[in-house]
């Protein structure tokens, strides 16, 4: 059900009121909409809409009502039509990005690509734009990181409204769930308000014995989302603007979310609940996870400085059990779509759900290794790892748990084939080695490099195993699946050669190849040292001779050579293509030349003896770019070369 899943992560509001609309002017509905209450809205909507009104305004509230209601074939309908109403009216680029997730939602994910550079082109600093500009083969690279190894079910505790965010809690799993049959009516879905659940594990592994978690935590409104710290001794829980049976808006009318605390009494029941100090009325704080030393509590809100919609935030959990001032994770994870449903699991992996990131559609779950260890070391960037299928789909998916010993946990997701709107999955993830298996080569020979060291590392440094090729140049090593490695290869004489493995969760094997590049050369008479230092052209300006900054850094490396190893001496040989006529391009290779020569002798006080030259023009071709014949800027630049032959 992502119309409440949706409120709780992004907009943070619920509303009670619904105002009776019986005028099918659109302005008569106005404050309808804007309370989110979408049903009764839509409704009228297309009311209006069947009877041949157009107007921006129109299909923009059709586009969003079905939009957040998950209804994707029909928020596409109608954000396609406002599409075609932007000549009348600028839109606001919003609107490109809801269209491109409204369109993954029916998977047409190369439309969706086309508005999302559309939206790129009008918000370019748009972190979602930067992510997007970065990650434009998502898809394929999502099927890489997919598991083929996992067991996902349904689980049998699910009802026909609303059930997510599982933690578990001794033998039993904690819910939110709108199944209430008596009470309130949520406007926004017209089913009951949001509840706390139970489960117990039954002997053949599976859940039932479902019942109201506790009377002093659940109230008349929405309740979700807890976490326990590491003693089990308190509850941190989601729960409308509601304490001491009073009921708080915002200024514009809006209930917010809030973080509540509760103690365990000595009788075993919940008590002494409290409100958390950085709660407001005017913005929402949710959706707690606490680290497993229980030093840190992480969860999501919209307070002022947030990046999105909603962000991820962290606060330190004080000794006396009182929480710190909240921090937000910052511009390296948040962005101006959503970030909700943290989890950090007990290895310090922080999980969390985004539209921010490149996806399948709707929320998709990603995972940071090692996010704990990494912020530890003050890590500014992140590898932010979209974890892939069957987790995500093109529907939402969200508050992720894992027992890392077990490989099990849970998730929620609206996809399809579920029994009702959101509904809780459990996984299994089946044993799985991957073997990161690969051969070592010169860079520039392509040889087998035999006795090479290769080693393999952890996501933060941590040396794993290291070994030695073989007469075949391979290496191999077993990894578990679903983890993040560095392999590097090293060899004496050597530059080192290193590629980073994410989020293996395939069985496939990985053939590798690493290669390196000759770090001490031998050179002999004969030799040209632009090639062995890996210069390129030197450059000069149009019709100049004067050497340009860019050049005087390549020149430099000729002049340390030849300090190094006074015994050597190079002729310079300038050349050019066949462009322009034959005499110009004698002269103009003849006065760079000796401009080159110059250099090495007054800036790099090289002995002029040690030094010869002469601009060759265009005599020495190295391909068919002759006068005449038609080429390609690439292959006339090959002809535009310096050479520093050793005699």
């Amino acid at each position: 059900m992502k119309n409440i899943k949706h409120i709780i992560a992004v907009v943070f509001t619920f509303i009670i009121g619904l105002i009776n609309a019986q005028d099918i002017n659109i302005e008569k509905i106005s404050k309808n909409y804007d309370y989110l209450a979408y049903v009764t809205t839509s409704e009228i909507l297309l009311k209006v809409a069947e009877k041949g009104y157009e107007s921006s305004e129109l299909f923009q509230k059709l586009g969003n009502s079905f939009y957040f209601n998950n209804k994707m074939e029909d928020a596409v309908k109608w954000y396609e039509k406002l599409m075609n109403l932007e000549h009348q009216n600028p839109l606001d680029p919003e609107y490109y990005f809801r269209y491109a997730q409204a369109l993954k939602g029916i998977e047409d994910y190369k439309k969706s690509d086309k508005w999302m550079k559309k939206f790129k082109e009008a918000n370019p600093l748009d972190f979602r734009s930067i992510a997007f500009d970065e990650n434009k083969d998502y898809l394929s690279r999502i099927e890489e990181r997919s598991y083929k190894n996992v067991i996902i079910k349904n689980l049998e505790i699910n009802s026909k409204l609303s059930d997510f965010g599982t933690t578990p809690y001794s033998d039993q799993i904690i819910f939110a769930s709108s199944r209430g049959k008596s009470g309130m009516i949520y406007k926004w879905n017209n089913q009951p308000y949001l509840d706390l659940y139970s489960a117990t594990k039954q002997d053949d592994g599976a859940y039932g014995l479902v019942e109201k978690f506790d009377d002093k935590i659940n109230t008349k409104f929405h309740e979700s989302s807890v976490t326990f710290t590491p003693n089990a001794k308190f509850i941190y829980f989601t729960r409308n603007n509601y304490f001491k049976k009073r009921y708080r808006k915002d200024d514009k009318d809006f209930n917010r979310l809030q973080l509540f605390r509760a103690e365990l009494g000595e009788n075993g029941t919940w008590g002494n609940i409290s409100r958390i100090h950085f709660n407001n009325d005017s913005y929402s704080v949710a959706h707690p996870t606490i680290n497993a030393d229980g030093s840190k509590l992480y969860f999501a809100s919209d307070m002022p400085g947030s990046i999105g919609m909603s962000d991820i935030y962290v606060v330190y959990i004080n000794e006396d059990g009182t929480l710190g001032t909240p921090e937000n994770l910052g511009v390296n994870i948040n962005t101006e779509g959503v970030e909700s449903f943290p989890f950090i699991n007990k290895k310090g992996d922080l999980y969390f759900s985004s539209t921010g990131y490149p996806g399948l559609g709707g929320l998709d779950i990603y995972v940071i290794k090692d996010f704990e260890q990494l912020r530890n070391k003050k890590t500014n960037t992140y590898n932010i790892i979209n974890i892939g299928k069957p987790f995500n789909s093109f529907s939402d998916d969200f508050a992720y748990y894992e027992n890392l010993k077990k490989h099990t946990g849970f998730f929620s997701s609206n996809r399809e084939g579920g029994k009702g709107d959101d509904d809780i999955y459990s996984f299994t993830i089946g044993d799985c080695k991957q073997e990161l298996a690969g051969i070592v080569k010169d860079f520039k020979t392509q040889d087998l490099l035999v006795n090479a060291t290769v080693t393999l590392f952890d996501a933060l440094g941590n040396v794993i195993e290291t070994k030695k090729t073989g007469a075949d140049a391979s290496f191999s090593f077993q990894a578990d699946c679903n983890d993040v490695y560095l392999i590097r290869a090293e060899k004496e004489d050597y530059s080192t050669d290193e590629k980073r493995i994410e989020a293996i969760n395939s069985i496939d094997n990985l053939n590798l190849k690493l290669l390196l590049k000759r770090d001490k050369q031998k050179v002999k008479l004969g030799d040209d040292l632009a090639k062995t230092l890996d210069i390129p052209i030197i450059y000069f300006d149009l019709d100049k001779s004067n050497i340009r900054p860019d050049a005087a850094l390549e020149l430099q490396k000729i002049i340390q050579v030849m300090k190094e190893h006074p015994e050597m001496n190079i002729e310079v040989r300038s050349h050019t293509d066949s462009r322009a006529n034959d005499a110009y391009n004698d002269a103009l290779s003849e006065r760079r030349n000796k401009a080159t020569i110059k250099y090495l002798v007054a800036i790099g006080k090289i002995k002029a003896s040690r030094l010869r030259g002469k601009g060759y023009g265009e005599k020495r071709l190295v391909n068919r770019c002759s006068n005449g014949v038609k080429c390609t800027e690439a292959e006339h630049q090959k002809n535009r070369r310096s050479e520093f032959i050793v005699f």
